[in-house]
């Protein structure tokens, strides 16, 4: 008799097909493995998750589809990696068979079990050419080549890069991680070492167990390269070539199939990587690392909207790992946490920049604050700043401009008609690129020339509004144009942001030469302003970053705190070099409200202090952590159809009495800030509970009903829906 298989498949999102789908196999197959299976006219991938151990009769009129193939040659996923993905799909409403296959490696899904076993095999040995026979060698440069040969595979730890003293803040802090179960909140400074208890615990958990994993993860794709560094040159001559692995969406398929295999069967030891290695397969887990643990990249924003730093707490608790969530600014909802009234994470403080103590060299930065309201009119630069940076240039240091936004211009507009360089298919303005002559929409791509007159009245003096980094490099080289190095040379500007770095590999070549000194004033979005170890910056300064402060967004004052004490942190990070110059680190900031609170905070590095206010107004506010909060997004052709739908599915709740539902409060449906993308209209309706598990049965208990909307013939002008739980922007 047959056994009836229950398959995780990747099924249409919000398509209302199951979680699981039915098959028949000829034979038992264990929960975890990876199967071919047919979906209409289509083969896709799927994840066995649950084999009845007897088999099952089939019930009368009912037809099952068979089985296509086994991924044989892979060990099946273990049953803690399906419990969480089982809970991500719950408690971020979306299909098991979605989380699940996404998990997965991309060249994987597309793979035969052909394909999948030509992979997996032993590359053959090629053949050498008739005739010709290898040159018999002498028996010292045979064992030399033997011994070589073995030095590359075997462990050393001789050959590691030697362990570091700790201070006595990091000591301490290691101390308790050892003492602990956690999970840990890692407050330091930024320089003050944390990286350094990072490779310690690691160190710990695999000298415990000889078949221990540890997964650390990083926010952002270009912080991995020199963490990847630090971790290979400490692990991979005690433990092997395969130790350290990487798993981000920059690197190949291949690249990607090679790395998760690594960690699926314990090769690698550790594993490196953003958002996405929250769902890799690590058996042997027993610790977890959030580095920058406050950064929103860590929030997936298409497809299924889960925070890989709150899927590591809980995987972490499941599996009995440990975790650590570090950062220089944790996230409000991180440092609630780790309040001693509530006392969910353990919190620990490392305040001291390594090298501090006694010189003072390595102390933080000196805020200084410009307003730009006592400035020249019109001017990008206030005459203190660009002469605080033409010195850091002739004594050979080095500047970051921090402006967190690129192009030249975020609009182009006629004086005389008030035209602006609007996007045709967004209700956004289209930025203007000086470097190519282009106008382009970051929204949806749309990109065309810079017109050479008014399209609407034909005036010739269309102007720029705005900054943007391409127009701070510019307006740099021209007012530094006369500066010279210490070596005699011109300054030179180099701008960093998401525009210079599409090349593969060019994101490194450009940090290469910042690394070296070859450039003395660097011109960056956020993208430099976060994680990056530079050795010779002394000053930092953030040029326009008064504009979140004016946001609708409750968590923008959050955002550019973080955002500008992590940018102050890339200063004055080697004291040897800051004490041998006779310098002192700097952040400048020009404002037009110097006096903000946020500021306030800032200029004497008191996180706590800016945290204690933030969280009592949230308080106030009924606001997250105080509250839980999920947004019901609705796109469609039409602003009015994308809001009927919301209004509908309010009704629609109403009516059905749906269970907690006097326990959540619906706010009416509004347009999201940028309401028309592509085309497309978006709407949005936020639902608020003061109880996580209210909220969460009321949306469960809504799914059914929210696809039973999208059926009706009313609803077709809507072009999909989805749940966003955890919002970190409104």
């Amino acid at each position: 008799m047959p056994h009836i298989v229950y398959v995780a498949v990747q099924t249409p999102a919000h398509s209302a097909v199951g979680d699981l789908l039915s098959y028949v196999s000829d034979a038992w197959l264990e929960p975890g493995t990876l199967a071919r299976v047919p979906l209409g006219k289509r083969e896709l991938l799927g994840v066995v998750w649950d084999t009845p151990a007897a088999p099952e009769a089939i019930p009368d009129g009912v037809e099952l589809r068979s089985i296509a193939g086994l991924l044989q040659g892979i060990e099946p996923l273990d049953q803690a990696w399906r419990r969480l993905v089982a809970f991500a799909a719950h408690y971020y409403q979306r299909s098991l068979g979605e989380i699940a296959v996404t998990a997965l490696p991309p060249q994987l899904r597309d793979m035969s079990p052909e394909q999948l076993a030509r992979r997996l095999a032993p590359p053959k040995a090629a053949k050498k050419p008739a005739g010709k026979r290898k040159k018999a060698q002498a028996p010292a440069a045979e064992a030399a080549q033997a011994s070589t040969e073995t030095m590359a595979h075997t462990p050393d730890a001789s050959s590691a890069t030697p362990w570091v003293a700790l201070s006595a803040e990091q000591s301490s802090v290691f101390e308790q991680i050892e003492q602990h179960p956690g999970p840990f909140l890692l407050y330091g400074s930024t320089g003050s070492g944390k990286t350094e208890v990072y490779l310690r615990a690691v160190q710990a958990v695999l000298d415990a167990n000889p078949e221990a994993q540890a997964l650390v993860m990083v926010p952002e794709i270009n912080l991995t390269p020199q963490l990847e560094e630090r971790f290979v040159a400490r692990f991979v001559p005690q433990y092997g070539k395969d130790a350290v692995v990487s798993m981000h969406s920059g690197m190949t398929n291949p690249q990607r199939l090679k790395s998760w295999l690594a960690a699926h069967t314990g090769r690698a030891r550790i594993v490196l990587g953003t958002r996405m290695a929250i769902f890799a397969s690590v058996p042997q887990l027993a610790l977890i690392v959030v580095d920058e643990e406050h950064d929103a990249s860590y929030k997936q924003q298409e497809g299924a909207r889960y925070s890989a730093r709150d899927l590591a707490i809980w995987r972490g608790r499941d599996a009995g790992a440990k975790v650590i969530l570090g950062s220089a600014t944790p996230s409000l909802e991180s440092w609630h946490a780790s309040e001693a009234e509530v006392g969910r994470y353990l919190r620990l403080h490392m305040p001291s920049r390594i090298g501090a103590a006694g010189s003072g060299a390595a102390s933080l930065p000196r805020v200084r604050m410009v307003d730009m309201g006592q400035q020249p009119k019109r001017a990008v630069f206030s005459p203190a700043l660009i002469e605080a940076i033409t010195e850091r240039v002739e004594r050979g240091e080095q500047s970051l401009i921090l402006l967190n936004r690129r192009g030249f211009a975020p609009v182009l507009f006629c004086a005389d008609c008030n035209w602006k360089s609007d996007c045709p298919h967004c209700s956004a303005h289209q930025v203007f690129h000086k470097g190519d002559r282009t106008l382009r929409c970051h929204h949806c791509g749309f990109t065309q020339r810079v017109p050479f007159a008014c399209p609407s009245c034909g005036n010739p003096d269309i102007l720029p509004l705005g900054k943007g980094t391409e127009q701070l490099q510019e307006e740099l080289e021209r007012l530094l144009r006369n500066v010279q190095r210490p070596d005699g040379n011109p300054a030179r500007v180099a701008r960093i942001d998401a525009d210079t770095t599409k090349a593969k590999g060019s994101l490194e070549e450009q940090l290469a030469q910042v690394h070296a000194g070859d450039v003395d004033v660097l011109v960056g979005t956020q993208m430099v302003a976060k994680g990056h170890d530079f050795r010779r910056i002394t000053l930092v300064a953030a040029v326009q970053p008064d504009s979140a402060l004016y946001s609708s967004d409750y968590r923008a004052p959050e955002r550019l705190f973080c955002l500008l004490m992590q940018a102050a942190g890339r200063a004055g990070r080697d004291a040897q070099y800051v004490k041998a110059q006779g310098s002192h680190p700097e952040m400048w900031i020009q404002s037009h409200d110097p006096q903000n609170a946020v500021y306030t905070a800032l200029r004497k590095h008191d996180y706590p202090a800016f945290a204690r206010q933030q969280l009592k107004e949230r308080l106030d506010a009924g606001m997250p952590p105080y509250a839980f909060q999920a947004i019901v997004r609705a796109d469609a052709r039409t602003q009015e159809a994308a809001q009927a739908f919301l209004n509908a599915a309010t009704q629609v709740a109403k009516e059905a009495r749906l269970p907690y539902l006097d326990e959540v409060f619906i706010y009416p449906p509004i347009p999201m800030a940028v309401q028309r993308v592509a085309n497309v209209e978006r709407a949005q309706m936020l639902l608020e509970a003061g109880n996580r598990g209210a909220l969460l049965r009321f949306l469960n208990a809504w799914q059914q009903y929210l696809h039973w909307l999208r059926t009706l013939p009313e609803h077709r002008p809507l072009v999909r829906w989805l749940v966003d739980v955890d919002p970190l922007s409104i």
